[in-house]
């Protein structure tokens, strides 16, 4: 059983949430923000706050709070970039989506991270009443030139990894730029790309211009990180200083956009793949599952209980999740999947849910 019982499912129609029961069963609990995109929840297990992200088109990015696990919501103030900011030259700089969400405490405050399209990373120490641009990333002198968009109008911050040990060391990952780190909480950041393969630039090996799909850690040793990448699985055991090409250049493990990696085990992670960028649907037609337990020199394929033959699905970055030997990920044709053996064997929570763009154990 996991230690989790609950489950936040963000669609494109609405914040799903799910109850695991005495039954050893997970069930529909609920819908919040009914209609309206959710782009992603996070909880701040801190508090037990919960966090929406709502993605409204024409009316822009809502940013929603709750602090009775639902019962009621609280809308913020969403990030804000400051008067006469530029993506780049001529382009004003204004929110286009919120993309990336964590925390971390700090004595006795919390502070609150969030990424952004177009690229900026935004800091609340106040419970998200206020936010900050970090400047430090913001104003790197690569910015304006050299990132840009991945799929997205603008470059966009969609992962953020905070050393468990340290609050002033954090890594993002940027499409299109790049991981970059800093050491000082924010003021200074270095591109962390060496290794890394972007066959779509004239200069695969540029440092600058990478596109990871999602960026995670190890959270017993923050050096060894993972990434699904644009141009396939990479992973590093020195911090991002180097990276190494773990795809199955035979297999399925290879393009895709979620990876999980677990907590513990710094040799453990999973993938859902799909063919390519060119072609985003599951390989074969038929949903699959791929996990290394040896730190990607190797990778096994899961199929029991998805569907073969006839599936068009593909996984969003932050719709695949893990909880010790749970895993949950939902795909953008609306199915959800549950798997309590580590990813072997798989059950459908629900066919009938609109575009899953999240998922996270509470």
């Amino acid at each position: 059983m996991s230690q989790k019982n609950k489950l936040l499912v963000s669609t494109r129609k609405g914040l799903v949430v799910y109850e695991y029961n005495s039954h050893n069963k997970w069930n529909y609990s609920g819908v919040h923000f009914l209609g309206f995109p959710v782009s992603m929840a996070y909880v701040d297990n801190s508090n037990n706050t919960w966090w929406a992200c709502l993605d409204h088109g024409h009316w822009g990015s809502k940013l929603h709070k709750s602090s009775d696990e639902g019962k009621s919501w609280q809308e913020v103030n969403t990030p804000k970039y400051p008067e006469g900011e530029e993506v780049k030259e001529g382009v004003p700089a204004s929110l286009n989506y919120l993309w990336a969400m964590t925390s971390v405490k700090s004595g006795n405050s919390t502070h609150l991270f969030i990424g952004t399209e177009p690229g900026g990373l935004f800091k609340s120490v106040d419970d998200g009443d206020t936010f900050n641009l970090v400047r430090g990333l913001w104003d790197h002198p690569s910015r304006k030139h050299q990132w840009f968009g991945g799929g997205r109008d603008h470059p966009g911050i969609h992962s953020i990894v905070i050393d468990p040990s340290n609050n002033d060391h954090i890594f993002v990952a940027i499409s299109c730029a790049g991981v970059f780190e800093t050491t000082d909480g924010g003021t200074t950041w270095n591109p962390k790309n060496h290794g890394l393969k972007a066959d779509f630039l004239p200069d695969p090996n540029s440092e600058i211009g990478q596109d990871p799909h999602l960026l995670v850690a190890c959270q017993s040793n923050i050096e060894v990180m993972w990434q699904q990448n644009h141009c396939g699985i990479f992973r590093t055991t020195d911090g991002g200083n180097n990276w190494k090409d773990i795809s199955d250049k035979t297999g399925e493990a290879n393009f895709g956009f979620a990876i999980a990696a677990d907590p513990v085990n710094e040799k453990m992670a999973w993938v859902v793949p799909a063919i390519s960028d060119q072609i985003r649907v599951a390989v074969d037609n038929s949903l699959c599952v791929c996990r290394t337990q040896d730190g990607g020199r190797t990778w096994e394929t899961f199929r029991n209980g998805l569907p073969q033959g006839q599936s068009f699905d593909i996984t969003y970055r932050h719709a695949l999740s893990q909880d010790e030997e749970t895993l949950v990920f939902g795909t953008t044709t609306g199915n959800l999947y549950i798997s309590n053996d580590y990813g072997e064997t798989w059950n459908c929570l629900n066919h009938n849910l609109p575009m899953i763009h999240c998922v996270e154990f509470v």
